[in-house]
């Protein structure tokens, strides 16, 4: 198709932000025709006659760049923009790559690359940027073809690395797709190669196509809405660049030509070769790299799944709070350069060790060996549904485990596939994941504390095939759009079900199974399960967990504590009643609300005690957040002397998710006067890494002059190493066990995560400076890596703290929460201890305010006598506190309540204590923080 406008190639304006009019060059290139057959075994072949049409390009190439620094690139990264960007998209890259070639001459090229140069060409695709305007419109094996005509004529020949976004992530895989001996890596932002024919295209597309004269080339208002989806807003010189090609409706053709050529049924004319090279994909035998921003309305999240299935190697990273523009949004170039550094053709996410290299039992071997048994297995005192309190027999409970597990396969879930669990503790929820785990599904499990946003979050992050739920969580599913096809727990209306878009319910799905032969059991590193984090340190992360590290946090709790067949299990804490049944414990979920543990009272802990022990005899084992603990001790006046007797027969009392205070967990310990107290030190990415009693806690003393809680010392497996805190507050020191140094705390262990779900980046800063890590490891003579469990992967916890002379962990606080002052790193858990040894004060919280290096000590107090308001401290409060933390502390204030996190209901948010604060004292009302 022809009559577009046509206009030569040129250059860009000077002093475009970011760019250096050296990068920039135009290059003539010979069309190639279109055949009308071009496959990837028959390409078509390059016209030689005289009048063969050519077309002039306007390029970023840093090759000039390089050849006159003397450095020889080990490849090429072949950038490609969407609509209506330009080559501009790809400036930070651009200088990224020639600051590493900078690095690369001083230093002179490092043996595995890591430190090489690589050469960037950023091109402006034809009727875009500042190429020519060809007066044709191009469809999309045009535009496959143009690419390659023009790295003929650049001469590339590989090792090439295709980095596209948008439709030009369509292009640059068409161009991998047809060059495959050349080919070394894809690097994919927001883009899509598969239209779903039971989707609609998405909406901002849809009306765009409505409307493309108008909407595309008359008028800027497609570019304008393009730059407007930046997060946070592009500056007005930034947006300036990008519309500097686009000034006149006659450069604005090819924006319009773009959209016209969206495939938006299967008779398009590009409809075939998007096709081509979505199927093409699954051939590529290179590593991949997808960086994507969730806040995309163009390409969301099912287009993601998508590509994850064609390239299931790829690696991924989901930054939170990006958008369709994510590299504006956030430091892409960075992520890119550090991809290259690491780039290694390994399977999906790293794994140092194989965790099948301990036989572990699968976790429902408890379920097959007491499936003939009538015993209790799990007791719910106040069931969702209502009715009394409900038991369910092991006998029960396998057959309900075999049907569901046969019911989901025969509904079409397979191995691998994701099922998100909204459903909250109990039986159902227990039967369900351990039919998951046994056709080989993957579980996810979001706390329901989340709330709506930080669930949606987690939910289609994960991008579950299948929602299990009940009628509320379903509810919420369909309004806010979570994926996935829905099944109700229980038999829903027939208009119920449809207006919640349910498709089965548990019961349907057994009946749907009854006959039908299991799948075989998932191998030990299959992945098993993604359980999410109580997001108190910034958006919920999923941690996946393969099925033998599953069976190592198992079989960690069993050692530890003693645990199995015969023993009650009171689990206060919602995520560890799921594991009743895979130590073969019996389990009581007590009478409580689950987003909020201080709802629980002692007379439902003792209900629930009561429930646990099978006899008199019986060994019982309580498990509470701290949160919960704190209400139990306060309303234990309640109890009877049946209460009392049933508390009695507890042996063991486990309060974990928090820092418990000595004083709180003696209270505990009078309630429960035949139980040892222990306070585990752990969190989602490793359940049990340390543990410690009462008796040791106060056998343990302060802690020294860094302060601290005492967790105790490494469970069984479990090795703890110490990072060093630089003056900086960073933990850039190696892993050591030498006594009273402060640093990041760093595990290693066989039960620890196997790597956060689609968060690359933050997985890798998990594992640096490990043996798992980035290739980067110190570690001093002796300490870290002789006495690791076989099977162990290592993990920085994001936790602060030191070992002492004896070998216990002392916890100051989390990393991100350490102060940087003038004299030095301050974390905040010692000051806290201190100003909470005041009389008066009930609970505090340090933070900084000022810049980092400079800032000041601010202590926030909540006192015993509740304040009915935030205000600064009295005088003789603020004296004390100052003279207890015993350093410069610029303020004192008190609050009614110190914000906590959502899940344990105990943990201090002194993210978002530290912004009031330095609100406050910068002189803004005295809100609530």
């Amino acid at each position: 198709m022809t009559g577009a406008p046509t206009a030569p190639a040129g250059f860009p304006p000077g002093g475009l932000p970011g760019l250096d009019p050296a990068w920039s060059r135009l290059v003539a290139v010979r069309e190639t025709p279109l055949d009308g057959s071009r496959t990837p075994d028959r390409p078509p072949v390059l016209s030689t006659a005289d009048d063969a049409v050519t077309h002039t390009w306007h390029v970023l190439d840093t090759g000039p760049l390089l050849a006159e620094r003397g450095v020889t690139p080990v490849g090429t990264l072949l950038c490609v923009h969407g609509n209506p960007t330009w080559s501009y998209l790809w400036r930070d890259l651009v200088a990224a790559t020639l600051a590493a070639a900078d690095v690369a001459a001083a230093d002179g090229p490092a043996a595995d690359g890591a430190a090489a140069a690589w050469r960037v060409v950023a091109v402006d695709q034809l009727e875009m940027g500042f190429s020519g305007r060809t007066g044709t419109h191009r469809t999309l094996p045009r535009r496959v073809r143009d690419l390659a005509d023009l790295t003929d004529a650049l001469g590339l020949d590989g090792p090439v690395v295709t980095v596209g976004h948008d439709w030009g992530g369509v292009v640059s895989l068409g161009w991998a797709v047809d060059h495959p001996d050349a080919l070394a890596g894809v690097v994919l932002l927001n883009t899509a190669v598969h239209q779903p024919a039971d989707r609609p295209i998405p909406l901002p597309l849809r009306l765009a196509l409505a409307a493309v004269g108008p909407s595309t080339v008359a008028t800027p208002a497609f570019l304008e809405t393009t730059l407007a989806l930046a997060h946070p807003a592009l500056p007005d010189e930034i947006k300036d660049a990008y519309r500097a090609p686009y000034r006149t409706a006659e450069r604005r053709s090819g924006i319009g030509g773009f959209v016209a050529d969206i495939p938006a049924g299967p008779d398009h004319p590009s409809a075939d070769e998007l096709d081509r090279i979505a199927e093409g994909l699954r051939g590529l035998d290179v590593p991949a790299l997808l960086l994507w921003g969730p806040r995309d309305p163009v390409f969301g999240e099912p287009y993601l799944a998508d590509l994850l299935e064609r390239l299931p190697r790829a690696r991924v990273h989901r930054y939170e709070g990006a958008g369709h523009l994510v590299a504006e949004d956030v430091d892409v170039a960075g992520a890119v350069m550090t991809w290259l550094a690491d780039r290694r053709d390994t399977d999906g996410e790293p794994t140092a060790v194989p965790t099948s290299a301990v036989a572990r039992t699968p976790m429902w071997h408890h379920l097959d060996a007491l499936a003939d048994d009538d015993t209790t297995a799990l007791v719910e005192m106040a069931p969702s549904t209502g009715g009394g309190v409900r038991t369910v027999t092991w006998r029960l409970l396998a057959r309900r485990v075999r049907e569901l597990a046969a019911g989901l396969h025969a509904a079409g879930v397979r191995r691998g596939d994701r099922v998100s669990l909204l459903v909250p503790p109990g039986a159902d929820l227990t039967a369900t994941l351990y039919a998951c785990l046994r056709i080989g599904a993957v579980v996810v499990v979001a706390d329901a504390g989340l709330g709506a946003r930080g669930l949606t979050r987690a939910v289609r992050g994960a991008q579950p095939t299948v929602v299990v739920g009940e009628r509320r969580g379903l509810a919420a599913a369909r309004a806010l759009g979570w994926p996935g096809w829905r099944v109700s727990t229980t038999e829903l209306p027939p208009a119920t079900a449809a207006a919640l878009g349910v498709e089965l319910s548990l019961p349907e799905l057994v009946d749907l199974g009854a006959g039908t032969d299991l799948p075989a059991a998932p191998s030990p590193d299959d992945l098993a399960a993604i359980l999410f984090t109580s997001g108190s340190t910034g958006p919920a992360k999923g941690v996946a967990y393969t099925h033998a590290q599953l069976g190592a946090m198992r079989d960690a709790l069993a050692a530890q504590y003693d645990l199995g067949v015969g023993t009650g299990l009171v689990a206060g804490f919602a995520p560890f009643a799921l594991l009743g049944p895979a130590l073969g414990c019996r389990s009581v979920t007590p009478d409580m609300d689950v987003t909020a543990p201080r709802t629980l009272t002692a007379r439902a802990v003792a209900a629930a005690a009561h429930a646990a022990a099978a006899d008199e005899a019986g060994t019982t084992v309580v498990f509470l957040s701290p949160a919960a603990v704190a209400n139990v001790v306060a309303t234990s006046g309640e109890l009877t002397a049946d209460d009392a007797r049933a508390l009695g027969r507890v042996r063991l009392l486990l309060s974990a998710g928090a820092p418990v205070r000595e004083g709180l967990l003696a209270a505990i310990g009078d309630l429960l006067p035949g139980a040892v107290p222990h306070t585990p030190y752990g969190m989602t990415e490793g359940l049990l890494l340390t543990d410690v009693t009462l008796e040791e806690i106060r056998a343990a003393g302060s802690g020294g002059a860094s302060g601290g809680v005492c967790v105790g010392r490494p469970a069984a497996g479990v090795t703890v190493r110490i990072s060093a805190l630089d003056d900086d507050g960073r933990a850039t020191g190696a892993l050591a066990g030498t006594p009273d140094v402060t640093g990041e705390v760093v595990v290693a262990a066989p039960h620890v995560k196997d790597h956060y779900d689609r968060l690359w980046l933050t997985d890798r800063e998990s594992r640096r400076g490990t043996p798992d890590g980035d290739g980067a490891t110190r570690v001093e003579v002796g300490s870290p890596a002789d006495d690791v469990a076989p099977d162990a992967r290592w993990h920085r916890t994001g936790d602060v703290g030191h070992l002492d002379a004896a070998g216990r962990l002392w916890v100051e606080g989390r990393l991100a929460h350490v102060l940087v002052t003038a004299d030095g790193p301050v974390t905040p858990v010692g000051p806290e201890q201190r100003a909470e040894s005041v009389p008066g004060v009930r609970r505090a919280g340090v933070v900084g305010v000022g810049p980092r290096g400079t800032q000041q000590v601010v202590v926030v107090v909540e006192t015993d006598a509740a304040a009915r308001r935030p205000a600064l401290a009295t005088p003789a409060l603020t004296a004390a506190v100052r003279a207890a933390v015993g350093r410069d502390v610029a303020a004192v204030l008190v609050v009614p309540d110190l914000p906590t996190d959502v899940r344990h209901n105990s943990k201090i948010d002194r993210a978002r204590l530290a912004v009031w604060a330095d609100g406050v004292l910068a002189g803004g009302r005295l809100r609530k923080p």
